[in-house]
Formats: C-alpha cells, sequence, structure tokens
C-alpha cells in the first residue's frame, strides 16, 4: 500500500526539489512558477501559484490531498485553501536544524523517512567537511549577505549559517535571528561600511544582482570587498530556497569563494 499523500501541490521550490530527489515527483500535481529546480519540474508540472499569489480555483481543479507551503507570507493561501476544505502542511523553516527537520517530515509523510535520513546524514558530513577545510584559512573573512538592495536587507539565519560553515562570518549576526525580512533592514546604511566586509554576496530574490552598483554606492569605496573586487552574485534559487539547494550548491559556492579570498591574503 502507498502511504501518504498521493496528490500533493507544493507553492514553493523546496519541497518540489526534496520530493523529486526522493524519488516521488509522481506525487506532485502543482507547483510554484518561481520553481526552477529541477528543470524537470517546470516542464512537466502545472505552475498554480507565485510566492504571495495562488490560482485557488486551479489548485482546487487538481484535487490535491495535500498542499505544502512556506512561512507566514503564504499564511493567507493556506486559510484559503484550509477553508476550501483542502490539507495544508505550512513549514517555517529559518535555520539549518530546521530545514532538516522540514525535509525528514516531508519525507515521512510520502512513506521515504529511511532516505531522508541517509540524505540528511551525509549532507551533514559534507558540511562538516566545509567547516574542516575551512580551518586552513588564514583568517576568516568577515561577509555581508544582501538579500534586497533597497532598502539593505541581511541574510536570514540559515544564509548567515551557512556563511559560517563555508568559513566566513557575517557581519549582522544580530539581525539574522530575525524571521521577518522587514526586522533585517539595515537602518543605517553606512553600518554597512563601518562593519567593512571583505566579502559581499548579493542574492536579491526576483532580481539579478548588481555588483557595480554596489560598489558604485556613495562612500562604499573604502570598503575591503569593493577595494579587492570580492562582489559576487549568488542566486536566489540557490541559497534563498530553504531545502536541498541551499545545503549543496549554495554552501558549496559560498565555500569555494571564501577559500579563494584565503588563498590570496
Amino acid at each position: 500500500m502507498v502511504l501518504g499523500p498521493q496528490r500533493i501541490v507544493c507553492l514553493t521550490e523546496e519541497t518540489t526539489e526534496w520530493l523529486y530527489l526522493l524519488g516521488q515527483s509522481e506525487r506532485i500535481v502543482g507547483i510554484s512558477g518561481y520553481t526552477v529546480r529541477p528543470a524537470q519540474a517546470r516542464a512537466e508540472k502545472p505552475r498554480v501559484s507565485a510566492y504571495l499569489s495562488a490560482k485557488i480555483d486551479k489548485i482546487l481543479a487538481l484535487q490535491p490531498d495535500c498542499v505544502f507551503g512556506f512561512s507566514d507570507l503564504q499564511a493567507d493561501i493556506a486559510a484559503e485553501l484550509i477553508r476550501k476544505g483542502v490539507q495544508v502542511c505550512v513549514f517555517n523553516q529559518r535555520s539549518v536544524a530546521e530545514i532538516y527537520s522540514m525535509m525528514f517530515q516531508v519525507a515521512a509523510l510520502v512513506g521515504q523517512g529511511d532516505a531522508a535520513q541517509q540524505w540528511i546524514a551525509a549532507n551533514q558530513q559534507r558540511l562538516q567537511a566545509l567547516v574542516d577545510a575551512a580551518q586552513r584559512l588564514p583568517r576568516r573573512p568577515r561577509v555581508y549577505f544582501e538579500e534586497w538592495d533597497e532598502p539593505n536587507i541581511s541574510a536570514i539565519r540559515w544564509v548567515s549559517e551557512l556563511v559560517g560553515i563555508a568559513g566566513g562570518d557575517d557581519c549582522f549576526p544580530e539581525l539574522a535571528r530575525e524571521p521577518m525580512g522587514k526586522h533585517r533592514i539595515i537602518a543605517d546604511p553606512a553600518e554597512i561600511v563601518r562593519r567593512n566586509p571583505d566579502i559581499i554576496f548579493g542574492s536579491w530574490c526576483g532580481k539579478k544582482f548588481r555588483s557595480e552598483k554596489v560598489a558604485a554606492r556613495p562612500g562604499w569605496q573604502d570598503v575591503a570587498a569593493v577595494k579587492n573586487g570580492q562582489l559576487f552574485d549568488i542566486k536566489s534559487c540557490d541559497i534563498l530556497q530553504p531545502g536541498p539547494a541551499a545545503l549543496t550548491d549554495g554552501v558549496e559556492q559560498l565555500h569555494r569563494i571564501i577559500m579563494a579570498w584565503g588563498a590570496k591574503q
């Protein structure tokens, strides 16, 4: 007997990617329009939502027995579906540990708990290898990770933690603890200059990171990252989706750049 929901709609990318990795793609009947991982999903699954909005009638027509959502930002979508009689599971992971927890819960729902534990254990070993490799750095670089430019929003908790795993120190660790983007706004942009990051990562969700625009900000010419050309784009689908992508491609990109910086010191 096949266990768990058979017709799943994923309102964000990370659950879609995870179900594909678990070999459970046949259960997915609808996905987010922002899905790019895996490319196969975008090619073969109907798109039924953005991030803050969803086509409720289209979702209902798919007759899902479970809808996976993410965060308070999708609370209104979840509430409307629940009122329509749909089962909804909304996850609110903000840390690496919570990402693992979400992944295990999703896997358990589709009868893949053992496979999830194996994947998570292997991934934890890989992240520990990155931590060990970073110990060879002459010093840990100060890292500013920018999620948005107007206003300046610094890294969410899982990104801040992955920066640490990769070998860097988040310039704004106190803001990383804030779950809401509006509470991670840097009130005084001059504070970024004062904290003088060695490396700047940008991942502007929904638009391309413009390193030349960042470097040209008034007063930024003396920031170490600007002087040394250490401004890098990390695609939001690789780092801002709190699922497999961030724990693999996202952190690996951070690590490669940080280690290359260290080799120049």
